[in-house]
């Protein structure tokens, strides 16, 4: 039996944040172009999860990067009210929450400290590992996640509350761009959200974005960008090298309407003023998502819209959300709801698992 600290008390719940920020000059509290915060994120669940949830979480997290909590521990007797205690003076802007009831998991996106609150129903989700093995050659380099996501929506009409507030909320969790003065080279991923007016649905996809030349070959192209000597053996001369067709067609890339010609230089290869095709490759993680309910505080408070019930009643709490559907789910599946604590998961984090290095 292990002896709690702190006089018999549990630990209280504990984020480090990284003070060091000569290794990350690039990130900033302050918006510039805005002038306010820089929107930052808390990516974690409520209740009893499935392994598959469990990875869509940490996939979400890196989705967020730069600004969010990539080894954000929690644990379940963390209530609300931890996480938005640390969330203040860290400068946390908006929480997305995962739950899983007997039905169907769902999606809590809030803004801090007072709401609003929208909560999504997940008809389909693939992990980011998923969307990886369909592909022949998934790409993720290294500092693919250094910068904030680009967001895209489509079908989202004004005139409608639900979905100006859906609008207004995928727009403010990712920090502002300004199309004069972005940096191209800090352009790597896209996150879009298309909304079908006839199924109601939102199709959320995460791509990286690649620039490839048009009108080099192949071949010149993976040189330059691999560093690597080229295999002439089978070759006359140099020449051939450089005239003969690499695997695969080239049409593609140079189709007018995906090219852009940059106003920057972006690597060994794509120079300024000279054409490049865009290129959008899946990395995940992929989900079909349904709006259902907004509430006006932090998962709490008057309904402003509800797909299945009647807007103008007063929401449950999270926490009474929780004793009533996720509770009771961890017990239908646990046999009852104190055998994490059993195992010695709801003990005092000895370890140190709930501290996080905010980046």
């Amino acid at each position: 039996m292990r002896k709690k600290k702190h006089g018999g008390f549990r630990r209280p719940f504990v984020v480090k944040t990284n003070t060091n920020t000569k290794q990350q000059p690039h990130l900033s509290s302050v918006d510039p172009i805005t002038g306010k915060k820089i929107p930052k994120s808390f990516v974690f669940s409520r209740g009893k999860i499935p392994g598959p949830l469990k990875q869509l979480q940490m996939d979400l997290r890196k989705l967020m990067l730069p600004y969010t909590a990539l080894n954000l521990k929690e644990k379940r007797r963390n209530n609300l009210k931890d996480f938005l205690n640390v969330a203040g003076p860290m400068g946390v802007t908006h929480f997305l929450i995962l739950s899983k009831t007997a039905t169907s998991p769902y999606l809590r996106v809030a803004t801090t400290p007072q709401g609003p609150t929208l909560t999504f129903k997940i008809h389909e989700y693939s992990s980011a590992a998923d969307v990886a093995k369909s592909q022949l050659h998934p790409r993720c380099p290294k500092d693919l996640f250094t910068n904030s996501a680009l967001v895209v929506l489509s079908g989202f009409v004004s005139g409608d509350l639900p979905l100006q507030l859906t609008t207004s909320m995928f727009q403010n969790i990712f920090p502002t761009i300004d199309v004069k003065t972005v940096k191209l080279s800090s352009c790597q991923r896209i996150v879009l959200l298309n909304y079908n007016k006839d199924t109601k649905e939102i199709d959320f996809r995460h791509y990286s974005i690649r620039l490839q030349p048009v009108g080099v070959s192949r071949r010149i192209r993976k040189f330059v960008q691999n560093h690597q000597v080229p295999d002439l053996r089978n070759l006359q001369d140099v020449s051939d090298f450089v005239t003969k067709a690499g695997y695969g067609s080239e049409s593609e890339a140079d189709e007018e309407a995906a090219t852009v010609t940059l106003s920057s230089d972006i690597g060994r290869v794509n120079r300024a003023s000279m054409k490049s095709a865009v290129k959008l490759q899946e990395i995940g993680p992929r989900m079909t998502l349904q709006l259902v309910k907004v509430e006006k505080g932090l998962c709490s408070g008057e309904v402003l819209f509800s797909e299945f019930g009647k807007p103008g009643e007063k929401g449950k709490s999270d926490d009474e959300n929780d004793g009533d559907s996720e509770g009771s789910e961890d017990q239908d599946q646990d046999g009852n709801g104190s055998e994490d604590d059993e195992d010695g998961e709801g003990e005092d984090d000895e370890d140190g698992e709930g501290d996080e290095e905010l980046d």
